[in-house]
């Protein structure tokens, strides 16, 4: 590495040029990036030139010819197994060298040895049978016959499987080239034989998916020497074939013999240039054959190229140096002191309770997918909660038979004249009792959302401390949970106030005349006139004309036994029922008592005065004695309803809807109110003092800061990222962008092609290097 950066001092020491400079400029930048891993790396794609081709087809001869030397392994199989990043540094002094970057230190002069090194590491991550590996091999080569230039040779495309290849092997390296040749960043050298069919090349047809208007592709046609007698390449040189916007540039490859019998580039390179002079077909096609005319083409595209690719560079580095910034210092340090930890500790609970309350309040970034916090709350409030009270019937579980059987239970023994107040109050409390279920429900959602809201805040600054999270969840559902027992205590008080007192009093509740005249409305009472009225105190009802005096008698009686009514309507006194298995009275036992006088006051066959003397008693009882049957265990009311009984139905019924309908609105009102007092509000007020009581302990700080492995790789990885992103960025700005240097490029007579100068080779500079 000392060597390296003695020639990289020597190179700046001479005058440069913008030319001189951009590449090796792209080539520290590739230095630097190499640090990275490819997730890191991925945002920033630097220029680069990466060589696709076929196999067999003469890619890794280009490279060494422009390399000037043997350094590839070579074989008549797949040689090239993982991609190889080749940097070309040329420098003034004589001396070559090689460096690898996995070998740093480590300096390679014999160019066999470095074939060897390619091998050794090539086997080592890919196997010994032909396996290939997507793992880059990175080496830079230092001498004074090259260009600044950074070459990819990746694997050759090949179809049938061998060794230890999988079947699908041609699919994967297809894979790993469209890695590469598909960012705009990439100069495509496609090589294809000219010994093969041009239109078949797997190299062009590659070259189109990832470049598909051709702007980024050179052609490379390799072999031009082993063609048919009688062909030549001039059409695909001139680009009348295929045609690419960088154009086509012929090559004559050394032969597999003359790799065998060791024939030098510098001979090849010479054999070269006469066949093209010698050959007809090719004059006035000096621009695009040869070697040299490649590496001139290479190094002028690759120039303008990362020219114009360097402002967007830089703006991706910069985007990508501040994205890497925020997230290391979303990690922040490592506390070591214990007053460190503390101030630690007590950031993170302030934090998290804000944003606890944040979410709750709709203060937090406001989420445009779904509904969330506190919108939740108030969804469960009014589009769950109430409109479920609204859509209970609170008659719906209250049949007939239940109204008739509690006003005939009201009555007692005596059979009351009014309707009482009694089976209303035992009905309508009854259903305010069915509010409790759905109001605690509504609190056990509310707590269940609490403890979502609680989850969710805070979760990439604790996902760092897992004891202190665990700690925290405790913590926190526990005091959610005992906020969550006043208010169920609460919602059972404001159910148990509603039923121990019914305020018929109240404005909204329909009572009195109102409730006849509803039912008389719906149709309750349709099969004959009522003879009922009720007044709206509740307490006087009048019959039909013909019946008055008889009512006012009986409400004279009561008031003469200073009984105060407590009834909603009049009503009949008679009232039927039978027996639950069909029991009937003993009609012969009806028609014996029924028996005797004709004024109706007789009583088993005698008048009321003979049964004041015991002797007539004791002698009609020998032979008229009368049995009744035992009543029945259960007795129900008639199957047969009354007009009165329907209409006494209804009108409880309608009672029954009015009073619940008053409880359930403000049910909907107190509920809401006493989950927001006990659960959600004294949450969020008490919340940070019990967190500080709970978890701040200076004992507990080297457990709850306790970071995972994980956390501590990934805060490694992310701080080597920001100083590889950092020097990236230094050495960007270091480089003075001038346009008008920039555009004009540099001289090549200034600055040449760097291959070794060869006695009857000429190194001339054509006109019509960029097509």
């Amino acid at each position: 590495m000392a060597d390296s950066a003695a020639a990289a001092a020597a190179a700046a020491a001479q005058p440069a040029t913008v030319g001189q400079a951009v590449i090796p400029l792209v080539n520290r930048l590739q230095d630097i990036m190499a640090r990275l891993d490819g997730e890191a790396a991925a945002g920033v794609e630097l220029p680069q030139v990466a060589a696709i081709g076929g196999q067999s087809s003469g890619k890794s001869s280009v490279l060494e010819a422009l390399v000037g030397r043997d350094f590839l392994p070579r074989g008549p199989e797949i040689c090239t197994r993982r991609p190889l990043v080749l940097q070309l540094v040329r420098h003034s002094a004589p001396e070559e060298w090689g460096e690898f970057l996995h070998a740093p230190g480590r300096r390679f002069d014999d160019f066999e040895h470095i074939k060897r090194e390619i091998q050794s590491e090539t086997d080592k991550e890919a196997g010994g049978n032909k396996g290939v590996s997507d793992k880059q091999i990175r080496l830079k080569i230092f001498s004074p016959n090259v260009i600044d230039i950074t070459l990819v040779d990746l694997p050759g495309i090949t179809r049938v499987p061998v060794g230890d290849q999988p079947s699908d092997i041609e699919s994967r390296i297809r894979t790993m080239i469209m890695q590469y040749i598909k960012h705009p960043s990439c100069i495509i050298l496609a090589v294809s034989p000219a010994n093969a069919d041009l239109a078949n090349s797997d190299a062009l047809q590659l070259a189109r998916l990832g470049d598909p208007d051709g702007s980024r592709t050179i052609g490379v046609i390799t072999k031009l020497d082993i063609m048919d007698r009688g062909t030549d390449a001039r059409n695909f040189l001139l680009g009348n074939a295929i045609p690419l916007k960088l154009g086509y540039v012929g090559i004559v490859n050394r032969s597999q013999e003359d790799i065998n019998f060791n024939r030098s580039i510098k001979d090849a390179l010479a054999f070269e240039e006469k066949f093209f002079s010698t050959l007809p077909a090719y004059h006035g096609l000096s621009q695009c054959c040869g070697v040299p005319q490649l590496a001139k083409k290479l190094n002028m595209i690759l120039l303008k190229h990362i020219t114009d690719m360097l402002p967007g560079l830089k703006s991706r580095i910069n985007a990508q140096l501040v994205a890497v910034a925020k997230e290391h210092a979303a990690y922040g340090d490592t506390a070591e002191s214990t007053a460190g930890q503390g101030v630690k500790l007590l950031n993170i609970l302030g934090k998290y309770c804000e944003a606890f309350s944040s979410m709750v309040e709709g203060k937090n970034k406001v989420s445009t997918d779904q509904l969330s916090g506190g919108a939740r709350i108030h969804y469960i409030f009014q589009s769950i909660f109430v409109k479920s009270l609204e859509e209970i019937d609170p008659c719906k579980n209250i049949s007939d038979e239940d109204i008739r059987t509690s006003i005939q239970n009201s009555d007692g023994p005596k059979g009351a004249m009014f309707l009482p107040e009694v089976p209303f109050e035992i009905l309508v409390r009854k259903q305010i009792g069915r509010l409790l279920d759905p109001s605690l429900q509504c609190a056990k959602f509310i707590y269940d959302e609490l403890v979502k809201i609680s989850h969710g805040c805070l979760t990439s600054e604790l996902q760092k401390y897992p004891i202190l999270k665990r700690r925290m969840g405790e913590s926190v559902s526990n005091f959610l949970r005992d906020g969550l027992r006043p208010a169920e205590t609460m919602i059972t008080h404001i159910i148990e106030m509603e039923m121990d007192y019914i305020n018929t009093s109240h404005s909204s509740f329909i009572g009195g005349s109102k409730v006849v005249e509803l039912a008389k409305h719906e149709g309750l009472s349709s099969r004959g006139p009522t003879s009922l009225s009720v007044h709206k105190d509740g307490v006087g009802i009048s019959s039909e004309a013909q019946l008055k005096s008889s009512t006012e008698n009986n409400v004279q009686l009561k008031s003469e036994r200073g009984q105060k009514s407590r009834a909603v309507f009049a009503r009949d006194t008679s009232r039927g029922a039978i027996a639950e298995k069909g029991f009937q009275p003993d009609t012969d036992a009806g028609t014996s008592v029924a028996g005797g006088g004709q004024n109706g006051h007789s009583l088993v066959g005698g008048s009321l005065s003979s049964m004041s003397d015991p002797r007539v008693y004791s002698l009609n009882s020998l032979y008229s004695m009368i049995r009744l049957r035992e009543p029945p265990s259960t007795l129900k009311p008639s199957e047969n309803k009354t007009d009165r009984d329907r209409t006494e139905i209804a009108i409880v019924k309608l009672l029954v809807k009015s009073y619940y309908d008053i409880v359930r609105k403000s049910i909907e009102d107190a509920v809401p109110k006493a989950i927001m007092h006990f659960l959600v509000n004294h949450t969020k007020r008490e919340l940070h003092n019990v967190l500080i009581r709970k978890l701040y302990r200076e004992s507990l700080l080297d457990d709850m800061l306790r970071e995972t492995d994980e956390v501590l790789i990934r805060r490694q990885r992310i701080q080597e990222t920001l100083q590889v992103l950092e020097q990236a960025h230094r050495t960007l700005e270091e480089f003075p962008l001038e346009a008008e240097k920039v555009e004009r490029g540099y001289s090549l007579s200034e600055y040449g092609t760097g291959l070794p100068n060869i006695p009857g080779l000429s190194n001339r500079n054509p006109r019509g290097i960029l097509p």
